[in-house]
């Protein structure tokens, strides 16, 4: 496919008018101000157009489409233990798989070519990723109230099983990280084995850190004033590649610590606001050097994958909470939410339109009345653009979505497959 005199955001992120962009086969082939030589087939039109790389969803719970407005207005304790841990109780592979493919034919229609993804029931969401086309960081999560050996459990045997099957599955769209819950949900001798685990198979990280001030400071009473961040990192959790999921109440030494580990946070913004857990402070995180990502949370607590919502709220949470507003530019933003997002997932020749990378993109109508006029199209993007801008969302070269078509799901029957798991699980609730 040839896209032709469109715009782009180009690799340093600038807003580049009457571009020339190739796909050829699942990578970019040609970038330029001219016509290429080489024939790429389909040519697109692009004048009133803007061609930018694909969102990265860096923090999710895909399978919680099932829990859409399922529990709302409650604090988090009550939201969690009165709603959705029993809702999760009734789930079977069936519900994971249908919840997960719903919500990549929602994060398809959003602009996301990838997600970050922590939850259970693994084979089922990697079918669904299949099925989708789109590209997916995997986590088997762990919890342990018990004090069991971690491969012991079911769930380390499913974690390690999983790692095994489907790490590099889809031509490497599928990757399997490790995931330790959290500090406040596993004993010590877990983070060690989760630790040693994932440094001997070379895996990747994804925990949440600091969400609720309840949460860090209880950490910090149990061990001995260590916080979330240097706990984990003493027990070596971060000696991989980390992404740190929320850290909004991060202090301190932790900022050194997660910049000098070379950990990603990933900043929900949208749901950190609606359960009253905090406002994560991104231009510390930016001016300390720590690469930031953005992620929706699950469809549960945010309560949708419109990531174009999620990247306004992440550019102005922060202006309102600490009272400045230069914090958390566009163009950070824009980086966030692909390069940041594509680089916290090690996929490091994706998040760019540069020759050479993945043709991981997404392409936004520029021309509607929300977009003029144009002072700065990167304020546009960030505070103006919407879900319905969004015209094509393509994965390794591959149109999942274009025009409100979907090429890899029937939408229709993934609908119908979500009303019945949900109803079914409703069933098991009622009965028990």
């Amino acid at each position: 496919m040839l896209f032709s005199r469109i715009t782009i955001i180009d690799e340093d992120f600038r807003i580049r008018e009457n571009m020339y962009v190739g796909i050829r086969g699942s990578s970019i082939g040609y970038v330029g101000d001219t016509r290429p030589a080489e024939d790429f087939g389909r040519e697109y039109e692009g004048r009133g157009r803007l061609l930018m790389p694909g969102f990265f969803n860096a923090h999710a719970h895909s399978p919680m489409t099932l829990m859409r407005g399922y529990g709302e207005n409650m604090v988090l304790q009550d939201w969690l233990t009165k709603r959705i841990f029993p809702f999760e109780a009734k789930l079977d592979e069936e519900a994971v798989y249908a919840g997960t493919l719903l919500a990549m034919a929602e994060s398809i229609r959003s602009g996301i070519v990838s997600t970050t993804d922590m939850y259970y029931m693994t084979e089922a969401m990697v079918k669904a990723y299949l099925e989708s086309g789109e590209k997916g960081n995997i986590s088997r999560s762990i919890t342990n109230f018990s004090g069991e050996d971690l491969f012991a459990m079911d769930a380390g045997r499913e974690m390690r099983e999983a790692f095994e099957r489907f790490h590099g599955e889809g031509d490497g769209r599928i990757r399997i990280d490790m995931s330790l819950h959290a500090e406040y949900t596993n004993p010590e001798k877990t983070v060690d084995q989760l630790a040693a685990y994932a440094s001997s198979i070379h895996a990747r990280q994804h925990v949440h850190v600091s969400e609720t001030k309840e949460e860090h400071e209880a950490c910090k009473e149990r061990h001995g004033g260590l916080t979330p961040v240097q706990y984990l990192a003493r027990h070596g959790l971060f000696d991989v590649p980390t992404t740190a999921a929320h850290c909004v109440w991060i202090e301190g030494d932790d900022y050194a610590i997660l910049r000098d580990k070379g950990v990603t946070v990933a900043v929900n913004p949208i749901s950190n606001l609606k359960l009253a857990s905090g406002v994560c402070n991104v231009q510390r995180l930016l001016d300390e050097g720590i690469n930031v990502a953005i992620g929706t949370d699950s469809v549960a607590s945010n309560n949708s994958l419109n990531f174009l919502e999620e990247m306004k709220v992440f550019a102005i949470a922060g202006k309102a909470r600490f009272g400045d507003p230069t914090m958390v530019t566009p163009r950070d933003t824009l980086y966030a939410a692909t390069r940041g997002g594509a680089l916290s997932q090690g996929r490091e020749h994706s998040g760019l339109v540069k020759e050479g990378f993945d043709a991981d993109l997404v392409v936004l109508d520029i021309s509607g009345v929300n977009m003029h006029p144009v002072h700065d199209l990167m304020n546009n993007l960030v505070y103006s653009a919407d879900n319905g801008d969004v015209k094509m969302t393509m994965v390794d070269g591959r149109i999942l979505y274009e025009d409100g078509a979907f090429t890899t799901i029937d939408v229709e029957k993934a609908i119908d497959g979500v009303e019945r798991a949900t109803g079914a699980v409703l069933s098991r609730l009622a009965e028990a």
